[in-house]
């Protein structure tokens, strides 16, 4: 399918891709340069046309999904398989933040954690990308969720409806009796072995982050929790998320019922794509950054 895009939402990875550190990105995405010219993965805009063997959308459908081929462009070429219509009560701009950050939350609760009423679900970054969906859609399980952020974003991960709040700069969550069911962890603030502390004696970690330098970035904080998931009860589940048309039509769903609403933080026009992607860079975003064309 042609789409015609409205905005695209960028993320770490699209940084990651573009500059190629962690260079273990590279055996993916290209030794010397990205296989891809075009940066972005997210988008949402109007299908401009469709080939001879696409029944479920039409021209002049407003869509919203993800590409391999890059989005940060006036038009882009999108499998479609890739795309599900805008829910009526989105905005293109909001459509565009939703894809790849909430799949990953998505797959990261329901999926690797099984999250279920009652529970006690922890998310760290939960001002970020992923951690903003991640907040709702627990919360949307039937969750009781603690997000932990920073003092200047204390009110916007409360908006989103956790139960309780835990401002980093005060508080260390991994110093405190409090045990978790869940903890998904987007920021790699504190050791696999404090986070650890927090869980409930059969609890799930899910380490979403890590530095690593500038050769494995999170490859080896990953590593390190596939091998001590063998050895304790609790589970430590590093994932990888995969874009699912299905996971999409669950989200619209959730986008359509108001049980979740993207937050972004930013916009830029095209012709400032580079601001975008260098803001994401420096890591203190509040929800999604899109880029408008």
């Amino acid at each position: 399918m042609l789409v015609q895009v409205g905005a695209a939402s960028v993320h770490p990875g699209d940084y990651f891709v573009m500059t190629g550190e962690p260079y273990v990105v590279r055996l993916v995405f290209g030794l010397r340069r990205p296989r891809h010219g075009i940066p972005g993965r997210d988008l949402a805009g109007v299908v401009a046309a469709v080939g001879k063997d696409v029944t479920a959308l039409r021209p002049g459908d407003e869509v919203f999904g993800w590409s391999t081929a890059g989005t940060l462009a006036e038009y882009a070429c999108v499998p479609a398989d890739n795309l599900v219509s805008v829910p009526a009560n989105l905005s293109v701009v909001d459509a565009a933040a939703v894809p790849t950050s909430a799949m990953a939350a998505l797959q990261a609760l329901r999926e690797i954690a099984n999250v279920r009423p009652g529970q006690t679900v922890l998310v760290t970054g939960a001002s970020g990308g992923v951690g903003s969906f991640a907040v709702q859609i627990a919360k949307a399980f039937g969750a009781e969720v603690t997000g932990v952020c920073s003092t200047r974003n204390v009110d916007l991960v409360r908006s989103l409806g956790a139960d309780h709040v835990v401002d980093y700069t005060e508080t260390d969550f991994t110093g405190t009796e409090k045990r978790y069911d869940v903890i998904l962890d987007n920021v790699e603030a504190q050791p696999l072995a404090a986070v650890r502390r927090a869980l409930t004696p059969t609890g799930t970690l899910i380490p979403n982050s890590g530095r690593g330098g500038r050769w494995l970035g999170p490859l080896g904080r990953i590593v390190k929790a596939r091998v001590l998931s063998g050895f304790t009860r609790q589970q430590l589940k590093p994932f990888t998320s995969v874009g699912k048309r299905q996971d999409l039509l669950t989200l619209a769903d959730l986008l359509t019922s108001g049980q979740v609403t993207p937050a972004i933080d930013r916009t830029y026009p095209l012709d400032e794509a580079a601001d975008a992607l260098r803001y994401i860079a420096a890591g203190h975003t509040r929800g999604k950054v899109v880029v408008t064309i």
